[in-house]
């Protein structure tokens, strides 16, 4: 069942009755919207039989609800509102101007009223503030079904003033984006990391699962004109910033064209309706400014509904009272392709699948308007990452040799760390080598592993040193593995017979060799004469006087690997 929700490029979890849906999650790989409107139709199919089943059981041995009516209102609050307030509410519900200043300012009046009026004291706050909420939301459905009106004055399919920047934030990020859509701003700054800076997660499908993709969402209190305290993450930010991942993890590369750790971070500067879709759109510009190469830019738009009578209105965009007092929150992402994220909250009992379709269109036309902004801005993805972001250099060891990369305790990989001071070496199991670093460390670090795990041939020439002295030869180390070390027999000093090895080489020397060959243990034998003919003239040496000196006795070389 994972699996194939990992391989399917449309993945829905609805809930529903009644053959209506009342709650949507999506994530899918560019979805059309008609394979989408298949998909909720499907799953009200599968709701009815289940719902059916449902109702069985509760024939069978079912109790009924416990009442939950609403309390009486007294006649001396209706008449009060309808003489005094009625006109108020509706003025400031349709003022023109966005947000719910006018709302409030209306409340603390009614508040007031409703104090100074003897016959109302005994009134809960809690019942005097609720009774203007429903009439708020009363007069904002009436009045967009009835009226055609939407409180900021806007068309029903009509997106608020739009403002993309790409970059020009600060040097130092490795790619930022700021995006407005009316009152709501979001500003987004991408990090990049190696692989080693994924994040670690554990989940009921997965353990230490490593995630190398995250988008956190911020939503501080002065987004809202509010003073409150910074705290840790709730509830909504982490749904919010889930959202958002999920609507672009879609357009990522695979870690195979790209391997960075890819972070992104909205931070809410104002809010007046849908800050996630406003966080894609931000992290969209992010990802291009920092030279990520995103599959297509993504956007995102909320829909929202008013409903009176049985009749209905479906809003492009909604923004402040329509998103509070609305009976949907239907957001929307994607590219121009197709879907890749929706999520739906409603207040209503469910939503039907034709008003679905007609949000999923609107949707659509919205996206495509955010996106010509958007690309206006930044049509493709920069061609480089910053230079602050770090170099990540992709090599291939054999399954086999990552012991030999590692080391004992980790020896040698510490140590090709500690020489080159690059930042991270990650191995993964396939024997895929990912090097971050900064200022060609990455490049350093990569050459002594190549040189590490290099399988040496006869006939290559290397600089060597001399790191042993044994009476038949000297070892010489050609490079950093554990078998790159051979040995040079005194015969393979000059191109005559010396006497001993010690007049012509000594420990620590640099010497020039060339793999003679390499016997069926593996074990390197080395010439210096081959590589180097000029070697024992420069050094002075001359031919034995000892006929019988080492030159000739080839039989101390069986034990040399136990010397």
């Amino acid at each position: 069942f994972y699996l194939q929700r990992e391989k399917a490029e449309l993945d829905i979890l609805a809930c529903g009755k009644d053959s209506t849906i009342n709650m949507i999650e999506v994530g899918a790989s560019e979805a059309s919207e008609e394979d989408v409107a298949l998909g909720f139709q499907r799953a009200i199919e599968e709701h009815d039989k289940i719902l059916a089943w449902q109702k069985k059981i509760i024939k069978e041995i079912g109790k009924g609800k416990s009442d939950a009516s609403k309390p009486e209102v007294p006649e001396a609050l209706s008449a009060l509102y309808e003489s005094q307030f009625a006109t108020k509410v509706r003025d400031a519900v349709f003022c023109g101007i966005a947000g719910k200043d006018a709302i409030h300012a209306v409340e603390k009046e009614w508040k007031d009223a409703v104090a100074l009026d003897p016959s109302l004291a005994d009134l809960k706050p809690g019942l005097i503030k609720r009774f203007l909420e429903d009439k708020v939301d009363e007069e904002i459905h009436r009045g967009a079904v009835e009226g055609g009106k939407r409180a900021d004055n806007r068309r029903f399919d009509e997106v608020r003033s739009l403002f993309a920047k790409a970059g020009g934030v600060s040097g130092i990020l490795h790619g930022s984006g700021i995006f407005y859509r009316g009152g709501t701003h979001v500003f987004t700054a991408l990090t990049l990391g190696g692989p080693g800076d994924s994040q670690l997660v554990d989940t009921i499908e997965d353990q230490d699962k490593k995630q190398r993709f995250m988008h956190h969402y911020n939503f501080p209190p002065f987004s809202a004109g509010e003073t409150g305290r910074m705290g840790g993450i709730n509830r909504r930010a982490v749904g919010h910033g889930a959202l958002a991942q999920k609507a672009l993890e879609a357009i990522l590369p695979p870690a195979e064209q790209f391997p960075y750790t890819i972070r992104l971070v909205s931070e809410c500067f104002a809010s007046n309706g849908s800050t996630s879709m406003g966080s894609v759109c931000a992290s969209t510009l992010a990802l291009m400014d920092g030279g990520v190469p995103i599959k297509a830019p993504v956007a995102g738009i909320a829909m929202g509904l008013m409903s009176h009578n049985s009749e209905h209105r479906v809003l492009t965009d909604i923004q402040g009272p329509e998103d509070e007092y609305g009976g949907m929150d239907f957001k929307v992402a994607g590219t121009r392709a197709g879907i890749t994220a929706i999520q739906m909250d409603i207040k209503l009992d469910g939503v039907p699948l034709s008003i679905l379709v007609e949000a999923l269109e609107g949707a659509k036309a919205a996206r495509l308007q955010i996106l010509d902004v958007i690309e206006k801005e930044i049509a493709t993805p920069r061609s480089t990452i910053s230079a602050r972001a770090p170099e990540i250099i992709t090599m291939k060891v054999k399954p086999e040799q990552i012991g030999l990369v590692i080391g004992g305790g980790g020896k040698t990989i510490n140590g090709i760390k500690d020489v080159t001071k690059v930042d991270d070496i990650t191995i993964e199991d396939d024997g895929s080598v990912f090097i971050t670093g900064k200022n060609g460390t990455a490049q350093m670090a990569k050459v002594m592993i190549e040189a590490v795990v290099k399988e040496y041939k006869p006939g290559e020439v290397y600089e060597g040193e001399v790191t042993r002295m044994m009476d038949f030869g000297a070892f010489v180390r050609i490079g950093p593995g554990k078998d790159a070390e051979g040995l040079v027999h005194v015969s393979e000093v000059a191109p005559f017979r010396i006497d001993k090895i010690a007049g012509a080489v000594s420990v620590g020397e640099k010497v020039r060799v060339m793999i003679k060959e390499i016997d069926e243990k593996g074990r390197i034998n080395l010439s210096i004469k081959m590589a180097d003919p000029e070697f024992a003239s420069r050094k002075g040496l001359v031919p034995a006087t000892n006929s019988n000196g080492p030159h000739t006795n080839n039989s101390s070389r069986a034990g040399r690997r136990d010397s």
